[in-house]
């Protein structure tokens, strides 16, 4: 029987995370154990639940330290694969799976394939253009159908952002990079490439990982029948925040200039200095620890 284990990261938003394990409780299993791990990334109050899940082996593990996205789920990718797991499932907390997900995910599975990602909709009144859609629209407004690198800009593009899922999405197929809120991974995926990088901390390190896969010769896929509703960035401020200001600002540049094309490169180190002429305050500290190879974490303090 395949082992699957599931990692996903609570960070001072434990409503969220309990929401998602109540709809991983309903996964229906087909052959393979369920095992569900939370990294509690040094939350001010503690992740804790006191139900007892009848569906999953659950584990939280408490993380003094705040260690990121990629540094958090390394912790649960590390504990996943010392205890055996065939497929680890990088997950984010503020999600609602469909109960055939994980089934859907591992038939997906052969040849080189080494991770595989879901069709992933906004959840209802989470959508970036609220009076847009109907009410019976919302819950299949699509917000990640593959992706796509825009490398002359040095940019993930979702395909299908925004739009209604009327089926135009339904062929599983290679895709540039599986995103971070859902991608499933085979186990010899880690042991080939090694696990996320923790330089980026947050945001770009699911794209990173994905092209180091690709260059080892295992294929990314996106697979429709694998279905997810995703509570956008609300475990990060919200789209446009000072966090995201600073993350996407940095670990851009640190992806463009690990795998762009010449052009690309310097395109973007004309646009950075720009950014230190007249971007927001933190654009502007981001450019400058990039340039400082200040990483991880790095000077980002909330609410500054």
């Amino acid at each position: 029987m395949k082992k699957v284990f599931i990692t996903l990261i609570s960070f001072n938003n434990n409503k969220v995370t309990l929401e998602c394990l109540e709809s991983l409780e309903k996964v229906r299993k087909n052959n393979f154990e369920l095992n569900i791990v939370v990294i509690d990334n040094a939350s001010k109050e503690k992740f804790k639940t006191l139900k007892k899940y009848l569906n999953f082996t659950l584990k939280i593990i408490r993380s003094e330290e705040n260690l990121g996205f990629s540094g958090g789920q390394n912790l649960g990718i590390k504990y996943s694969l010392e205890r055996g797991a065939d497929y680890v499932v990088i997950l984010n907390n503020d999600t609602e799976v469909d109960e055939n997900l994980v089934s859907n995910l591992i038939k997906s599975f052969r040849d080189n394939i080494g991770i595989v990602s879901p069709k992933i909709y906004f959840a209802k009144g989470y959508e970036f253009h609220k009076d847009r859609y109907k009410e019976n629209e919302k819950g299949k407004v699509i917000w990640y159908a593959g992706g796509i690198i825009d490398w002359e800009n040095v940019i993930g593009i979702h395909k299908g952002v925004d739009e209604v899922d009327k089926g135009q999405f339904n062929s599983s197929m290679e895709t540039e990079y599986a995103t971070g809120c859902c991608m499933m991974v085979k186990a010899q995926v880690f042991e080939k490439i090694g696990f996320l990088d923790d330089k980026y901390f947050l945001y770009y390190e699911d794209a990173d990982f994905c092209i180091r896969a690709r260059n080892n010769n295992f294929k990314v896929i996106f697979e429709p029948s694998g279905l997810l509703w995703h509570k956008n960035a609300s475990s990060a401020g919200g789209s446009g925040s000072s966090l995201q200001d600073y993350y996407i600002t940095r670990n851009r540049l640190i992806f463009g200039f690990r795998y762009a094309k010449t052009r690309a490169k310097i395109a973007l180190f004309k646009e950075s200095l720009k950014i230190l002429l007249s971007g927001r305050k933190w654009q502007k500290t981001a450019v400058k620890d990039f340039y400082l190879n200040i990483y991880e974490k790095g000077s980002f303090v909330k609410n500054d």
